[in-house]
């Protein structure tokens, strides 16, 4: 029986956040998974600055900025200014959304407050409340041309 003083390694299943830079590395590889979850219960309020992908489930009360992707699950509740990547929703937002290359807005998701992105995508049964103003984001590259200008 050897409880304290064995010679025997037993690792742990458990990830540790922030030590071992392999596990940190095999993470930021996987493209559409999960980095960080506010989960449902938790209340956060404050400014949330991340790289990687977020989902929130909970509570948020605050600022988000980032340039990967939020997510914002069935059931969340966010206040926020927004400035994201990518910003996928499905729960409450309050607040203005700015999304560097996408917004998607799916049911049961109501939303008030302004969005800017030059894409927008809305499912049928969606609450939206505000205004959307779509356009590329990313300086540097000239509006399509209008249908009929140009030619003589």
């Amino acid at each position: 029986m050897a409880l304290l003083g064995g010679k025997k390694e037993e690792k742990s299943n458990v990830p540790l956040l922030g030590i071992g830079s392999r596990q940190e590395e095999s993470v930021a590889t996987r493209p559409g998974e999960v980095h960080t979850l506010l989960g449902k219960g938790s209340e956060f309020e404050g400014k949330l600055t991340f790289e990687g992908q977020v989902r929130i489930d909970g509570k948020f009360n605050g600022q988000i900025f980032t340039k990967d992707v939020l997510v914002i699950g069935e059931g969340a509740r966010v206040q926020a200014e927004i400035n994201a990547g990518t910003v996928i929703i499905n729960g409450t937002v309050e607040g203005n959304v700015r999304a560097a290359q996408l917004i998607e807005l799916h049911a049961p998701a109501r939303v008030k407050g302004n969005l800017e992105s030059p894409a927008l995508t809305m499912d049928r049964g969606v609450i939206f409340e505000g205004t959307s103003k779509m356009e590329n984001l990313g300086k540097g590259n000239p509006p399509p041309p209008v249908a009929g200008e140009g030619k003589k």
